[in-house]
């Protein structure tokens, strides 16, 4: 398959009106907002877009005003994972059918499946679409399940199974992930926004980063200084970034992007219950970072 995954991906927000239903309007106009700041794609409904807080209609939903909205200026990427085998296929299929260009699937959460168990559910994932598959590694949040680099090997093999996002933060197993599959067509892409030029120089082809919804410029210059070779401006934007990473800490996930975005002007909204909005002094903290970087 000839999709590359690539760049600097944003894991778009979801925005919500106050009470918690979805701000349509505030989505397009955060998906402009990214593509006109130079991202390299968009990925809707990850974590950070609250997948796990949102309805299959509205997922199906995200994905229409996504495509319309981009219009082929960049490539959607959509979240598509769940629990089980069977759902994720159902979520693919609409995904087909509604033009996405790629889908991103994390690994099942709650269950604890084995290697064995997990490569036979990617398996019958890809092979029931015909769409770009990434698979998506985040131990933290899915009660420790992680895709072993040697089962990453073994599906690389598997034609539209195109690339990883590694949130594990691990940059061993990054790095395990390259070296096992940089003869096939197969792509790396960071999950944490720490570590993307350090995945860049491993090999990897860019990240797919929640901090590109606030700092969309800065962000994607990290990839684009590198493949220009400018590497001390990559490390420069690289170093710049990561207060805003590091802010993360300030609220229950997924929070702080929102809260941040709101502070930039940008409307983003609330979290869906429980996740409730920061503290003030949370908030002065995250309004200091923001000065720093010159975002406010």
């Amino acid at each position: 398959m000839s999709f590359v995954p690539k760049g600097v991906i944003p894991a778009v927000v979801t925005p919500m009106n106050n009470d918690e239903s979805i701000n349509e309007s505030a989505f397009r106009k955060l998906l402009n907002y990214l593509i006109d700041n130079g991202v390299h794609g968009v990925f809707i409904i990850g974590s950070q877009g609250e997948f796990y807080a949102l309805t299959k209609e509205e997922k199906i939903r995200l994905m229409e005003i996504a495509v319309e909205e981009v219009n082929g200026r960049v490539p959607v990427y959509a979240g598509t994972g769940g629990i089980t085998t069977r759902e994720v296929i159902e979520l693919n299929d609409a995904a087909e059918k509604i033009g996405v260009d790629a889908v991103s699937i994390i690994t099942p959460y709650y269950i604890s499946p084995t290697q064995e168990e997990l490569y036979e559910h990617y398996v019958k994932i890809a092979k029931a679409t015909k769409l770009p598959v990434l698979l998506y590694n985040n131990p933290a949040r899915t009660g420790g399940v992680k895709i072993d680099p040697k089962t990453v090997e073994k599906l690389a093999e598997i034609d539209n199974i195109v690339g990883i996002k590694d949130s594990s933060g691990d940059l061993t197993t990054t790095s395990d992930y390259i070296r096992r599959t940089k003869n096939k067509n197969f792509h790396v892409l960071a999950g944490r926004d720490t570590l993307i030029l350090a995945t860049l120089l491993y090999g990897g082809s860019g990240s797919i980063a929640a901090t590109a919804n606030v700092a969309p410029r800065l962000v994607a210059s990290i990839y684009d200084y590198f493949v220009q070779g400018d590497l001390e401006n990559a490390k420069r934007a690289q170093e710049e970034l990561t207060p805003l990473r590091l802010a993360f800490e300030l609220g229950t996930f997924p929070v702080v992007i929102k809260e941040a975005l709101n502070m930039i002007g940008i409307e983003a909204g609330p979290a869906r219950g429980p996740i409730k909005e920061m503290s003030e002094e949370k908030k002065a903290e995250l309004r200091k970072v923001l000065q720093s970087m010159k975002l406010l």
